[in-house]
């Protein structure tokens, strides 16, 4: 097997007598000191992938911090110039911990709780995604309470299935989120929104699903929400997020900047004068950063496969059970090596189905306590994460400029019974 494409790699790794830097740091030297696993982020291609998005958006344009969200992440694309999509009240909560303007949020969420709605209304967020027609209402009684009147958008259902897992396909009719356009309800939902005094309808929403890597099926369904905006003369609409990121070698993805002109063509051709924008999430954090693991078991049997269990596994990356997601891995002190040994990756956990890389390639030195890394980790790890065996959550740290800042800590023991009462 042939060395790991660099190209999965951060922006700024680099290859020091074949071993892994990344922003100047050697990830060696950073387990060492904060310990394994850990979530090692390149913060200028964070900061890099914002602004490409700005660019191609406009200053509107949200980060969904669902992909990967602590007070420094928050802070970072507040900084970049985005604007922050969070869809529940604790999302919500660390975005404004972070001081990041309550008119930058654009909340979401299939079933808002009155309490959330509330709280999102009292801190005076900028947009309200309106999802179903329950929530209407529930927005009606908060009007009688308080007097103010959110901004809403309206989310969409277009009727495209997206070329991705369907656990993470969103925007076929046969979906919980938003109101479909094929069966009427959009178009009820729009009606019922102008006419409202709660609320005041500025535009529409759509998201289709995750991992996308046909970007027509994006421009697509910008196409169908725009059609039925047009006749309301909405100013703002959104297309929400979903471009897809590669994992493994021979996976290719659109770039962000390409993504935003395939839109802005399909909503040109479509007439569209209002304001276009997006939630990008897994493209502006998957590629940026790296697990670290310790290897602490190899088990060789013969004519089935090797296994390589490290010191991690399904809670803090639980993407592989549930989506059978691929990644590569190797060896972070001989990244250009060849990998002629499949293995199958897996973590500590008391499943067999702790599964973190089912045909990774290693070289073939690889020994218990060697240091592999998987890339391409930045999205979906870290906010998916668990305790289950009550097992610790790694820690995070920002590289940058050859300085490693943690800014997440690994959880202690004590953590695992702070709740219990």
């Amino acid at each position: 097997m042939l060395p790991l494409p660099l190209r999965l790699l951060p922006d700024n790794a680099e290859v020091v007598d074949d071993r892994l830097h990344i922003g100047g740091c050697d990830v060696h030297d950073l387990a060492a000191e904060f310990g394994t696993p850990l979530f090692v982020y390149d913060e200028q291609h964070l900061r890099a992938r914002c602004r490409e998005a700005v660019e191609a958006f406009g200053p509107g344009v949200a980060y969904a911090t669902k992909a990967f969200l602590c007070t420094a992440m928050a802070k970072l694309a507040h900084e970049e110039g985005m604007h922050l999509d969070v869809a529940t009240g604790g999302e919500l909560h660390v975005a404004l911990h972070a001081g990041v303007s309550a008119d930058k949020l654009v909340l979401h969420g299939n079933n808002k709780s009155p309490v959330e709605l509330r709280m999102a209304i009292d801190a005076g967020v900028g947009r309200i995604v309106v999802d179903s027609f329950d929530e209407l209402d529930r927005l009606d009684s908060i009007h009688v309470q308080t007097g103010i009147t959110p901004k809403v958008l309206l989310r969409l259902t277009p009727g495209i299935k997206a070329e991705t897992h369907e656990f993470i396909s969103t925007g076929h009719d046969d979906s919980k989120f938003g109101f479909t356009v094929s069966s009427g309800a959009a178009d009820a939902a729009i009606e019922q929104a102008n006419a409202s005094d709660s609320v005041e309808l500025v535009g529409v929403h759509a998201h289709i699903g995750s991992q996308v890597f046909a970007v027509g099926s994006l421009a697509k369904a910008a196409a169908v929400i725009a059609g039925v905006a047009a006749p309301w003369d909405l100013a703002e609409i959104s297309v929400g997020g979903g471009l897809g990121v590669p994992y493994v070698s021979d996976e290719r993805a659109p770039t962000i900047a390409e993504w935003g002109k395939s839109v802005h063509d399909a909503c040109a051709a479509a007439g569209v004068t209002a304001t276009v924008s997006a939630e990008p999430g897994r493209s502006i954090v998957a590629a940026a950063a790296v697990t670290l693991y310790t290897v602490g078991t190899i088990k060789d049997l013969p004519g089935i496969r090797t296994y390589v269990a490290v010191d991690g596994g399904m809670s803090d990356n639980p993407r592989p059970v549930l989506y059978g997601s691929g990644y590569e891995t190797f060896l972070a002190r001989r990244v250009t090596a060849d990998r002629p040994r499949t293995v199958t990756v897996v973590g500590k956990h008391c499943e067999s189905g702790d599964v973190l890389v089912r045909a990774g390639q290693l070289p073939d030195d690889v020994v218990v306590g060697d240091i592999i890394a998987t890339p391409v980790t930045g999205a979906y790890g870290h906010s998916m994460g668990s305790n289950y065996n009550k097992v610790l959550r790694p820690a995070v740290v920002f590289a940058s400029d050859g300085d490693a800042r943690p800014v997440v800590r690994r959880e202690t023991y004590d953590d695992l019974v702070r709740l219990d009462v």
